[in-house]
């Protein structure tokens, strides 16, 4: 059950973020409306402790952990660049745009894998 929460609220996530960034482009003042600020923090917040509920409840710490420090490290990495995302316009914008996606495919595909180094 909490894995389909997790996995809900990962897609209210991204279609949040991406939401906002196509809001910023076309029609920012929206983004100033009290709710469509809060909302991406309560999201967020519901899947980090979805996340950590599945960790513990999955008993992944028992075993080799370090595809989920991965996770995290990534995780902290598409914050930094959506908050780089929606500060900035133009070139800067957009490429950390497509550098917070990449961070989420990186860590949607070892969240499947359950390994950090897939790639190689």
């Amino acid at each position: 059950m909490i894995k389909i929460f997790h996995l809900t609220f990962v897609l209210l996530s991204i279609l949040s973020f991406v939401g906002r960034v196509i809001l910023s482009e076309s029609h920012p003042a929206i983004l100033k409306q009290k709710s469509i600020k809060v909302a991406p923090h309560i999201i967020n917040t519901l899947l980090v402790i979805s996340g950590i509920t599945l960790v513990f409840q999955g008993g992944w710490l028992s075993t080799d952990y370090g595809w989920i420090i991965a996770k995290i490290v990534a995780l902290l990495g598409y914050i930094g660049l959506g908050v780089i995302t929606m500060h900035n316009r133009g070139a800067v914008r957009w490429l950390a745009f497509v550098g917070a996606m990449a961070s989420f495919a990186y860590i949607s595909i070892v969240a499947v894998t359950k390994n950090a180094f897939f790639f190689l």
